[in-house]
């Protein structure tokens, strides 16, 4: 396992870290530590703007291929991009979605055509884009998708309902799965397409979460119009396209994640000092716990990351998301009981902690459940039957 990065990572570290305090500053500096899970909605417009900042420095898309517009950055350089723009406080991506989803999709599996239509505005930052999945009877039964799309010469018109859209309310496009032969087993009978969501057809309503914001929409289709040459993969072959973008979703961004779980923790610590809950044995012990859990997590990512360089898939990655989630969510419990009383309290002074702690409650659902997450270890880590 490799625990180290080499000088020319570092000399990569110290590009990404000067660059990012050199342009962290005016409007961008007013939305350090935000927009990010459980707080998506917030400064979109100077995220948005943000976006093109990165883009003007070639700080989007890093790594994907140069020939389609990244750095080609290695595994390591991304992680790396990953921990400084944590470190720095960078607010949360508004392109996340494109570049880290749709984007690797249509390298992927798209046509040349796509690649030459749909690339560049992501990697400019000019074009936002959506996930069309989720439906209120298909969450991780993603199969069951019940979104109609009927051929219209050369068109697909669309006729459904999606759930849990993020962004969907500031996003250019979406990316959409739709039954396209209902006559075909659930697996078979799915098409992905890509749909302007600025078109007759289409009615985003946002959904208010209990933390008061409102990052998801529920997006409805009433003969809302995709072309038929943006349709990604085979026709009634978007499953393995969908397995493809989802596998996309877990990647180098995990230990900048972890770095971001490390803040939060330094946070709940100070707050469990500055209350004195941090005398309490209980809380100590917690606490201990948690840090230890977090470096575990970092030891296991490092150790998974190694492997890919290899050219392998460990059985221990299998447990990354399952890990992590559980973590949050205890975090967030820790954050309300360092609280004490003040935690049925409404407190300026502790927003940010009732955020982690309502926001959290989420973690070990969205992604695939801690129960689909156990299954996954079962059948393809441990060899279990079904």
């Amino acid at each position: 396992m490799n625990l180290a990065f080499s000088e020319s990572d570092e000399a990569f570290r110290d590009e990404v870290r000067t660059w990012l305090n050199e342009h962290l500053v005016g409007e961008f500096a007013a939305c350090k530590g935000r927009g990010g899970l459980g707080d998506m909605d917030a400064f979109i417009q100077e995220r948005i703007a943000w976006e093109k900042e990165l883009a003007s420095g070639g700080w989007t898309c890093v790594g994907w291929p140069k020939e389609h517009g990244g750095r080609g950055a290695t595994l390591y350089e991304e992680v790396i991009f990953a921990e400084e723009y944590a470190r720095a406080q960078a607010p949360g991506r508004a392109g996340h979605i494109g570049e880290g989803l749709l984007g690797p999709t249509i390298i992927h599996f798209g046509t040349p055509e796509q690649q030459q239509r749909f690339l560049p505005p992501i990697v400019a930052g000019e074009e936002l884009w959506c996930q069309g999945y989720s439906e209120p009877g298909a969450g991780s039964d993603l199969a069951n998708v019940q979104t109609k799309a009927v051929r219209a010469g050369d068109e697909w018109v669309l006729t459904g309902q999606k759930i849990w859209t993020s962004l969907a309310e500031f996003s250019d496009w979406c990316f959409v799965l739709a039954r396209t032969d209902s006559d075909a087993p659930k697996h078979k009978g799915i098409t992905c397409m890509l749909v302007p969501m600025n078109q007759p057809g289409i009615e985003v309503v946002p959904i208010r979460q209990m933390t008061g914001n409102s990052e998801f929409a529920e997006v409805f289709f009433d003969g809302a119009r995709a072309k038929a040459e943006h349709v990604v993969g085979p026709i009634n072959g978007g499953w393995k396209v969908a397995m493809g973008t989802l596998a996309f979703e877990r990647g180098a961004s995990t230990l900048g994640q972890q770095l971001s779980f490390a803040a939060e923790l330094d946070r709940v610590i100070a707050v469990a000092k500055k209350l004195g809950t941090a005398k309490i044995p209980a809380i100590r012990d917690r606490i201990a716990e948690l840090w230890m859990r977090l470096s575990v997590m970092r030891l296991n990512a490092l150790r998974t990351l190694s492997a890919h360089e290899r050219g392998e898939l460990p059985r221990e990655a299998y447990i990354t998301k399952l890990f992590w989630a559980t973590w949050h969510r205890d975090l967030g419990e820790l954050a309300m009981d360092v609280l004490g009383a003040r935690a049925a309290v409404a407190d300026p002074e502790f927003e940010d902690l009732h955020r982690l702690f309502l926001w959290t409650r989420s973690d070990t659902i969205y992604a695939g459940t801690n129960q689909i997450q156990r299954n996954l270890i079962a059948q393809r880590a441990l060899g279990l039957p079904r």
